[in-house]
């Protein structure tokens, strides 16, 4: 899905870029290479940006452990 139509940046692409790049949505963009144009996706942006970091922040339940343990046994 595109979060960024002006620029066509991709939800995938904005989420891989939360994971390595600090900094807000705006300035991501501009580490894409593509600054903000009309400004109207950059709330969903934030959203997008904060729910991959808190992602990467948060420990598998150990729950999911034992049963991705399991899958794999």
């Amino acid at each position: 899905m595109y979060v960024c139509i002006c620029n066509a940046i991709r939800e995938t692409e904005l989420r891989a870029a939360a994971r390595c790049c600090s900094g807000n949505a705006e300035s991501i963009y501009t580490g894409l290479g593509r600054p903000p144009q009309c400004r109207q996706c950059l709330e969903d942006a934030e959203e997008i940006v904060s729910d991959e970091r808190m992602r990467g922040r948060l420990p598998v339940p150990t729950s999911a452990q034992a049963t991705l343990h399991s899958v794999h046994a």
